[in-house]
């Protein structure tokens, strides 16, 4: 495979070079350098005489008899006397040692008494010497121009390797990150649907001899979370093909093609590896709707789209390649996209309910030591409208919790806070409340939960609370018995009654409105609106849907498409606030009728600041409202 020749665009190790790095290079060649000069001056004067002495001084002891021998080596003359001293002197450039010798007076007969030899320069050390000058300089130009070429060869191999694919390969020998679909809860029609791929890949022959073809492409859509990509890598586990992984974003630089080039090395190396998946992460970046007027003809994103038009429409039934591609948003994909022959097999996976709930929570439960008292059914009872990645983040945040507290075992109250930290975020016990604040605030989620409690539609409240948590100073707890796909009109009326129970409570109470239900206030006017614009739930306006599902569409010039007329739009403005007026007068006559029971949940959410279901339900027996019970709701509906 190209694994190798694909993904080292760094250096053989996969580090980065260091910023520093060619500092720390030029100063360690200049001190070898520094370290060959001086071994060779050490080395080139092992021989050296320590005593030197004049010309004159060694023929006036040559004529005294007392030297021995001399040697000659160039223009330095090495005298040996009697007593087995040395000592040197220096003749004259270029002149006979003999006639040097005569110039100072020493007779024939004296230098015939001391044995004369002369050594030619030969020898490594000579040659050395002599060509040091030239070589070092050189040497050391060379050992610069080698670091900076080895600095810049990652740089180098990145501007070549721009229309290279940057997909990660996952070989089917891995073991370490090969996934299944043991390894996959809940989700059971998405896998049955994706059965067939792997059953296809396994087996090819007899989906070919029946004159069946496989679906080229597959279109993985869900909310943020559900495990799409988990999904896509359980196919390639099972059916043991190797994977290449690569998101939407990643096709698209600032380089134009650079897109399309990397869409056609990504095809080719899937070829080349057959059988073989390819991945394509939130394929919206570079998928979403062309001709819009913005990028123009040239836009690289549509480029790259194009590309993997054309690519998919390139395969033949038996390459065995299958493109897979993952959005949680569907509804923004170009329509040859979804067109038969490309990705023409689109598999939707909701949020698990309750069965698959418990059945993630055990899978991520499998490496964490437990207390007796974990029961993870009751986790999963309390996490409706928790996604796969956000029961992996709970059960993190309860190790972490248990961790913290130097305990060696998770126990059921640190699952309970992390369900709390995951939806709401930390306590945040440095943010103190004054004393009427805390009085506001008891009150304000008094009412919330009291309206809940009281209407036959809204969810019954698990938990009331003070303590700040993320943005918000209090917060009520409410979830629903059972899991819903579907709300009826009735429970949006009920929800919003609900939202604005702390609104009418603190101007009730305190005759007096503060900022903290601002954000009731955004929520419930945004469910009266969608009732109005996407449900259909107004009579007076009837049964049309006026606004999209992402809300009024934004085009290229920035303004707000309607697609109704102003007094339409006054229509919708009137009954958004009938609706309003009427969950607030709801909320009003619940507070007021049932003021002594609003009283003593404040009071006691005052005293203790965090009220649990059991206790509060005590609470409003005790004032005669009795709490919804599993087949309430089923009767209501």
């Amino acid at each position: 495979m190209k694994k190798d020749t694909k993904d080292n665009i760094r250096d053989k190790k996969g580090k980065k070079p260091s910023r520093f790095g060619l500092l720390n290079a030029i100063s360690i060649i200049l001190l070898l350098l520094f370290l060959i000069s001086s071994l060779y001056s050490v080395v080139a004067d092992r021989a050296t005489p320590s005593t030197t002495i004049p010309i004159s001084e060694l023929v006036h002891d040559i004529g005294m008899g007392k030297v021995l021998s001399v040697t000659v080596r160039g223009d330095d003359l090495i005298a040996e006397y009697q007593d087995k001293t040395v000592k040197k002197s220096k003749k004259e450039t270029d002149a006979a040692v003999t006639d040097t010798f005569s110039t100072y007076g020493l007779t024939p007969d004296k230098l015939n008494a001391v044995k004369i030899s002369i050594e030619g320069p030969s020898g490594f050390w000579f040659w050395l010497g002599q060509l040091a000058p030239f070589l070092a300089p050189l040497i050391f130009l060379a050992l610069v121009i080698w670091f900076l070429t080895r600095q810049v060869r990652g740089t180098g191999l990145q501007a070549f390797s721009f229309g290279q694919s940057k997909a990660r390969i996952t070989m089917p020998d891995d073991k370490k990150q090969r996934v299944t679909f043991k390894d996959v809860a809940g989700a059971k029609e998405a896998k049955q649907e994706l059965a067939e791929i792997v059953d296809f890949l396994k087996n090819p022959k007899k989906f070919l001899e029946i004159g069946a073809v496989i679906p080229k492409g597959i279109l993985l859509m869900g909310a943020p979370g559900t495990g799409k990509t988990l999904l896509a890598r359980a196919v390639a586990g099972e059916a043991g093909v190797a994977f290449f992984a690569i998101s939407g974003s990643e096709f698209v630089e600032m380089f134009v093609g650079v897109g399309a080039s990397r869409v056609r090395d990504l095809f080719k190396m899937a070829k080349e590896a057959a059988p073989a998946i390819i991945f394509v992460d939130e394929i919206d970046a570079v998928g979403r709707v062309r001709g819009t007027g913005v990028g123009g003809g040239n836009d690289e994103r549509e480029q790259t789209l194009n590309q993997i038009l054309v690519e998919m429409d390139g395969f033949e039934p038996n390459e065995k390649v299958i493109v897979m591609a993952a959005t949680n948003r569907p509804d923004v994909l170009d329509p040859a996209l979804l067109r038969p022959g490309r990705f023409d097999r689109r598999v939707t996976i909701d949020l698990p309910d309750r069965n698959d709930r418990e059945e993630i929570l055990k899978i991520h439960s499998t490496k964490k030591p437990f207390a007796e008292d974990v029961v993870l059914r009751v986790i999963a009872e309390r996490t409706p409208g928790f996604s796969g990645a956000d029961l992996y983040s709970l059960m993190n945040e309860g190790a972490i919790l248990a961790a913290r507290e130097n305990r060696n075992k998770i126990s059921q109250y640190d699952l309970i806070r992390a369900i709390e930290k995951v939806m709401l975020g930390p306590e945040r016990k440095s943010h103190l409340l004054s004393k009427k604040e805390k009085e506001i605030t008891a009150y304000h989620e008094a009412g919330h939960a009291l309206v809940s409690s009281v209407l036959p539609y809204a969810d019954p409240v698990h938990k009331i609370s003070i303590i700040s948590r993320g943005r918000a100073a209090g917060y009520t707890l409410h979830l629903p018995l059972e899991d819903r796909k579907m709300q009826s009109k009735k429970e949006f009326l009920d929800d919003i009654a609900v939202s604005l129970g702390g609104y009418v409570v603190e101007k009730m109470m305190f005759e007096d409105v503060t900022t903290g239900p601002s954000n009731d206030l955004q929520v419930s006017t945004a469910l009266a609106r969608d009732m109005v614009t996407k449900y259909g739930m107004s009579d007076k306006i009837g049964a049309m849907a006026l606004e999209g599902a992402g809300g009024r569409a934004m085009f290229g010039k920035g303004l707000e498409d309607k697609e109704y007329s102003e007094k339409v739009g006054a229509d919708i403005d009137s009954e958004v606030s009938r609706i309003m007026s009427e969950a607030y007068k709801k909320a009003e006559e619940i507070v007021t009728h049932h003021r002594p029971a609003l009283d003593a949940i404040a009071r006691r959410l005052i005293d203790i600041e965090n009220l649990e279901r059991d206790e509060y339900e005590s609470i409003i027996i005790a004032h005669g409202i009795q709490p919804k019970k599993k087949l309430d709701i089923e009767h209501q509906s």
